[in-house]
């Protein structure tokens, strides 16, 4: 839609609307990261966050080329898969009577669930842009069409913001690592222990992918080039 909509119909004034969506980038960036880094409520985190990454996404379409859009559709379909992995953990955590929606109940998980642990690792680190998971080369993408437009301050923003990020992100990482659990799970009633196997599959697949796809970016990368004419 924003293809159609900004090359299509606003191509001849892209100088000013790349103005907007460069001011929209950066609060976008700046709000997103100030909301999230302040949550203990996981899922206000990742909602919060997600602003964040709009504005990574406008840092894409400022670019007003055909790179920009493509870099801006890769980084939309990598955000999606981390999205619904980010969302499918706190699923497959909860259970009857507890919604594992605070960061400090993610605490232990390693010992208690060591495979679980391992996919929501990829899932945030993905997220935080830790190479080379896919999140990394999204952000690398949406950057590099920043500064090949001239847009070198809109960048340096998206680098801060990208720091910022990873230390909400990689604190999820920490507690399930290095924190003890709150408490035990009576037998029968831990997490993981209502959700159904086909789920949990699903969602390792789903985080797997984020590894799996990072180490093989080109391909997908290319098809979005291609989608734009490039």
């Amino acid at each position: 839609m924003a293809y159609r909509l900004l090359d299509a119909g606003l191509g001849p004034v892209a100088e000013h609307w790349q103005i907007l969506l460069t001011w929209l980038s950066i609060l976008s960036l700046v709000i997103g990261n100030l909301l999230a880094i302040a949550q203990t409520n996981i899922k206000r985190m990742l909602a919060y966050s997600t602003v964040s990454h709009v504005g990574f996404l406008f840092m894409a379409l400022a670019n007003t080329g055909a790179v920009g859009f493509a870099s801006a559709m890769f980084y939309a379909i990598a955000y999606a898969l981390m999205a619904a992995a980010g969302f499918a953990a706190i699923m497959l955590l909860s259970r009857r009577g507890f919604e594992a929606e605070r960061i400090d109940d993610f605490k232990g998980l390693s010992s208690r669930h060591p495979w679980h642990a391992l996919m929501i690792l990829f899932v945030m680190a993905s997220m935080a842009g830790i190479p080379f998971f896919l999140g990394f080369w999204a952000k690398l993408a949406v950057l590099r069409a920043a500064v090949d437009a001239g847009l070198i301050g809109l960048a340096i923003v998206g680098v801060v913001a990208a720091v910022v990020g990873a230390f909400y992100y990689l604190r999820v990482v920490k507690v399930m690592y290095f924190d003890a659990p709150e408490s035990e799970p009576e037998p029968g009633e831990g997490p993981t222990a209502g959700s159904d196997p086909q789920f949990r599959w699903l969602f390792s697949v789903n985080a797997s992918l984020l590894l799996v796809l990072g180490l093989g970016w080109s391909p997908l990368m290319n098809w979005c080039m291609r989608a734009m004419g490039l």
